[in-house]
């Protein structure tokens, strides 16, 4: 379990995961070893998973996002395994999230332009057979962040003993 200083550091990490021992300490109100001793159970318990730097994906030349709805007819665990490690061969799709309603994935995607797009569609269909393949593109990102909403998480023991 995480206590609320356990959480005021994660959020202290995913909002600036390079700042330095001594300023996520005083940011945290605690001594430099105690801090370091929390992120290292933090790390160790898996809540923190990884640290990462975020890109400026315009000026690397990846400023087309695009989200891509597949559905298919094949739902068997071997079309499955084959679509996995098709869609996490390319390095352009970020995320794959199979779904409830009228489509069955959602993948999230970065390429330069439309005729990137155009190639890793093309390869992606090689890769595995699909019934339809819809695509937009994004026109403004209005919002985007990787922090997660930590005032509002529910333990995970305290979740199970909720359900019915």
């Amino acid at each position: 379990m995480i206590d609320q200083q356990d959480r005021k550091l994660l959020a202290l990490l995913q909002h600036d995961s390079g700042q330095s021992l001594e300023d996520l300490s005083a940011a945290a109100g605690l001594s430099r070893n105690a801090c370091w001793r929390r992120v290292k159970r933090l790390e160790e318990d898996g809540y923190l998973r990884k640290r990462v730097a975020l890109l400026d994906r315009e000026r690397l030349g990846l400023g087309l996002t695009v989200f891509i709805v597949v559905r298919t007819t094949e739902h068997s665990p071997k079309w499955l395994e084959q679509f996995a490690r098709a869609v996490r061969g390319f390095p352009e799709i970020l995320a794959v999230y199979r779904m409830t309603g009228d489509m069955d994935y959602l993948l999230h995607a970065v390429v330069p332009d439309v005729g990137a797009y155009d190639r890793l569609y093309k390869r992606l269909i090689n890769k595995v057979t699909l019934a339809d393949v819809s695509s937009s593109f994004v026109m403004e990102e209005i919002k985007f962040t990787t922090e997660l909403p930590l005032g509002i998480a529910v333990p995970a023991a305290r979740a199970k003993a909720e359900r019915p």
